[in-house]
């Protein structure tokens, strides 16, 4: 999929992608300036569950709000 997308971006004119991770494909980061694009085995994306660190939980000790 990384190989594809920077394939694509090549194409379109981003050809300066920087990219991190592309030896071991667990977590690839490519880099195009203005857009940031991370891909994931499942595996890693569950082990890191990034989507916790955006959401909100109330404070302990109150309660959420309906």
């Amino acid at each position: 999929m990384a190989d594809h997308l920077l394939r694509v971006l090549k194409e379109q004119g981003y050809g300066r992608a920087r990219v991190e991770g592309l030896p071991h494909c667990d977590w690839v980061l490519i880099d195009t300036g203005d857009v940031i694009v991370h891909l994931f085995r499942p595996e890693v994306r569950a082990f890191y569950n990034i989507e916790k660190i955006w959401s909100v939980e109330p404070p302990a000790g109150r309660a959420a709000l309906s």
